[in-house]
């Protein structure tokens, strides 16, 4: 199958579980993680009509926007470290994986240097996996309200990986939980916080996450199929 078929099966799958949810498929926003990707492999999704691409490496990213001239949007949904966050500031339009204050004040004053916001996300690390990064349950609340000081952020959701699972549905509790802490926080009514994103789901799992409210799915191999070469750019 072309990118743009895998792209087309996709979409379908997105409103098949949209609607048993009950949902507007309009309301779920695909993200094509072009991690590892060519290029070439982004333009010929973005002619497909995808818009929305997910990396998660800076360097690449860097390299990768450079070579795209086409108007795409970028998310960071990787881990991101302090110290290079600059190379993407005015790059990307949502950060995905903001997981502690110091992170997010870095990306405050990288933005500021542009007179600019950057949306954010809180990553937070629901089945407390040690491999995993983002912020505790109880810690959330607590950070987003910190970050909601920043001049130069804005808060837009939350983010969550949970365990690998054969079976989709062992997810299911780890997409429930994040959908009820989201609630919990917009229920705080913090000034310019906002909990309109969930971002939840991959390849394996997107629809049992669409069917408990996400709003952002991260789908990168059932997009562009397994890595068969060293990464590129």
């Amino acid at each position: 199958m072309t990118i743009a078929e895998r792209l087309e099966h996709i979409r379908a799958r997105i409103a098949s579980a949209a609607a048993t949810a009950g949902r507007d498929p309009a309301s779920v926003r695909l993200v094509a993680v072009s991690k590892t990707r060519p290029a070439g492999d982004v333009l010929a999704a973005f002619q497909a009509g995808q818009i929305v691409f997910g990396e998660n490496y800076v360097q690449e990213l860097s390299t990768k926007a450079a070579l795209v001239r086409e108007p795409v949007e970028w998310h960071f949904i990787g881990h991101l470290q302090s110290n290079k966050v600059k190379q993407i500031a005015g790059v990307v339009t949502l950060v995905h994986s903001v997981d502690r204050l110091s992170l997010a004040e870095e990306i405050d004053r990288q933005w500021g240097r542009l007179g600019r916001r950057c949306d954010v996300l809180v990553q937070v690390n629901i089945a407390g996996e040690a491999t995993k990064s983002g912020t505790t349950e109880e810690g959330a609340l607590q950070l987003i309200r910190a970050i909601s000081r920043l001049p130069h952020l804005r808060v837009r959701g939350v983010m969550t990986m949970p365990p690998f699972f054969d079976d989709p549905e062992a997810a299911r509790p780890y997409f429930a939980e994040l959908r009820r802490l989201s609630l919990l926080i917009a229920a705080e009514n913090i000034p310019g916080v906002e909990m309109h994103e969930l971002s939840m789901g991959m390849s394996g799992d997107f629809e049992v996450a669409i069917q408990e409210g996400a709003t952002l799915v991260r789908v990168g191999t059932a997009i562009f199929g397994e890595r068969q070469y060293p990464r590129q750019f």
